[in-house]
């Protein structure tokens, strides 16, 4: 089966787009994630969301697809990262309030693969949502 150009175009944008977002979070730890997050977020808030663009692309493509349910979980899935992203620098930066489990798990190191665990799966919302 041959990819369609406009598909192939659509995940390749998205690809190009979260490896610049894997770029300037990726940390040894989500601690560490957390730190260079909110060094943008402490700036302006809004500088911290426009570094967010596939949550942009998100937005327009639920529109382009007619508000397919593929593109909406995409879109589901991005909001729900932004907001758990705002929350938790919330908690660690500005309330300073963490029990021992939540300070262990940021603490953690983690695998380098996992930032990367977008990239395997918007790409499939992206094709489903278009085929």
């Amino acid at each position: 089966m041959i990819i369609d150009d406009a598909i192939l175009n659509y995940i390749l944008l998205f690809v190009f787009l979260e490896l610049y977002e894997v770029s300037w979070q990726k940390a040894p730890s989500l601690m560490g994630m957390l730190i260079r997050m909110h060094k943008h977020y402490t700036k302006n808030i809004f500088l911290f969301l426009v570094m967010q663009p596939t949550f942009y692309f998100a937005i327009g493509f639920v529109m382009l697809s007619d508000y397919n349910p593929y593109a909406l979980i995409l879109l589901f899935i991005k909001t729900a990262d932004i907001a758990t992203k705002i929350l938790l620098m919330e908690q660690v930066f500005k309330k300073k309030e963490l029990t021992q489990d939540m300070s262990f798990i940021l603490l953690s190191p983690i695998n380098g693969f996992i930032p990367y665990l977008g990239l395997t799966i918007y790409p499939f919302l992206i094709f489903f949502a278009l085929v």
